[in-house]
C-alpha cells in the first residue's frame, strides 16, 4: 500500500513539473524584472532621479549592496555607477 502512495506521489510531482516547465522561463524572468525594478527604485535618489522614500530605502543598502554588481551589469553600465559604491 505504501508503494502505490508513493508512486502516486511520484505521478502527481511529475504531472505537476511538466505543466510547470514551458513556464519556469517566462517566471524567472518576471522575477528578475520585478527584482531590477526594485534596486531601481532603492537606487534612484543616487541616480538622479527623486525618490520621497530614499530616508526608509537607506536601511536595505547592507541587504542589497552585494546584488547590485549583477544589475548594473544587466542594465549594460560597464562600471559602476554611483560614485560611492565600488563593486568592480
Amino acid at each position: 500500500m505504501t508503494d502505490k502512495k508513493f508512486s502516486l506521489k511520484r505521478l502527481f510531482e511529475f504531472y505537476d513539473e511538466v505543466l510547470s516547465l514551458p513556464h519556469k522561463n517566462e517566471v524567472a524572468r518576471e522575477l528578475r524584472d520585478e527584482d531590477d525594478l526594485f534596486l531601481l527604485l532603492v537606487y534612484s535618489d543616487l541616480l538622479g532621479i527623486p525618490n520621497p522614500a530614499f530616508y526608509y530605502t537607506l536601511e536595505l543598502y547592507p541587504y542589497i549592496i552585494e546584488k547590485f554588481h549583477d544589475w548594473h551589469l544587466r542594465m549594460g553600465m560597464e562600471k559602476s555607477p554611483l560614485d560611492g559604491i565600488r563593486c568592480c
